[in-house]
């Protein structure tokens, strides 16, 4: 079969982004502690282009100072962290967005076609997971807006995946750890009878269908390995705003994410509107020049001007491994 002629790239624009530093996570606090985690800083973020909103996921790169986002309406943003002689985000430059694109090599259009939930950056590949429309598309590195992407089998059975509640995580492990650079998702969910949720291993050695035990209150938004190959999976909760949101990290320990598992691990993180969260849709672990790792966290405005874009950084301190107490 001949194969298909190649789709223009589609075209990136330059767009301006204005910030607003943060300095304290917790209105009125000194604190820099919380659970396992310590706030070294972060920023609110605005543009005057419509596409920058929504953004469900991000990669960092180079040390912490590039990343690559994916939104939930279909566009990829990449750019620069920009940060103070201390290392601590303070606002964004160099900042593109472009469409991503479909099998068909086309700009995808509509939401529900373009509902893109999760990212992870796998050897030369970037791979998307989309929910709604559910499948999971891998883009090549550098450059993943210039190509036509392949498509890549759903690690979970389609009929197991609810329209707007599917595979919300996709995280890639490292190389050395007990999953060999396998690939994860985790479904925001979509859950079983006995109410745990879907997820699924694909890439690697073993690959298959494994467990989250799912609290009732909280929604996976995103998920991310640590060195070690433990996954840290980033939860949020809603309930209108008078009962409030809340966000918070469980760690899962590595070595126990395998096929037919059911994982669960403490809760190290949690955060609520006393502190300065808004919808937090997406966590990434990266190692700084110190050798700490660090804990970067985006939220999705939902194009709301009476939400936020945040971008939020943490330093994780490994004597702070037990729960912290869950709002």
């Amino acid at each position: 079969m001949a194969a298909l002629p190649a789709a223009p790239a589609a075209a990136a624009d330059s767009i301006a982004v204005d910030a607003k530093p943060i300095r304290q996570f917790r209105s009125g606090s000194d604190t820099s502690r919380f659970g396992a985690l310590a706030f070294v800083g972060g920023f609110e973020f605005r543009s005057g282009d419509w596409r920058l909103h929504g953004l469900s996921a991000i990669r960092l790169q180079n040390g912490g100072r590039a990343f690559l986002a994916v939104t939930d309406s279909g566009s990829w943003i990449l750019g620069a962290i920009d940060r103070d002689a201390s290392a601590s985000p303070i606002g964004l430059s160099d900042v593109e967005i472009a469409p991503l694109t479909g099998l068909d090599g086309a700009p995808m259009s509509g939401k529900i076609a373009a509902d893109a939930e999760s990212l992870a950056l796998s050897g030369d590949r970037a791979i998307v997971g989309f929910e709604r429309r559910h499948r999971i598309f891998s883009y090549p590195l550098p450059e993943p807006m210039t190509a036509r992407p392949r498509n890549v089998p759903l690690p979970v059975p389609r009929k197991e995946l609810r329209s707007n509640r599917g595979l919300e995580a996709l995280a890639a492990s490292p190389p050395d750890s007990p999953l060999a650079g396998a690939v994860i998702a985790v479904a925001e969910r979509s859950i079983d009878p006995a109410g745990n949720l879907f997820a699924g291993i694909f890439g690697g050695r073993e690959n298959g269908v494994f467990k989250v035990r799912r609290d009732a209150e909280w929604d996976v938004s995103d998920a991310t390995f640590l060195p070690s190959g433990d996954l840290l999976l980033l939860e949020r909760r809603y309930q209108g705003w008078l009962s409030g949101l809340g966000i918070r990290i469980r760690r899962i320990a590595g070595g126990t994410i395998r096929p037919d598992a059911l994982v669960d691990g403490p809760v190290i993180f949690s955060a609520d509107l006393s502190d300065e969260i808004d919808n937090m849709e997406g966590i990434d672990a990266w190692t700084d020049a110190a050798g700490e790792t660090r804990l970067t966290l985006v939220s999705d405005d939902n194009g709301s001007i009476f939400q936020r874009n945040l971008i939020l950084e943490f330093r994780l301190v490994e004597d702070g491994l037990e729960a912290a107490p869950s709002n």
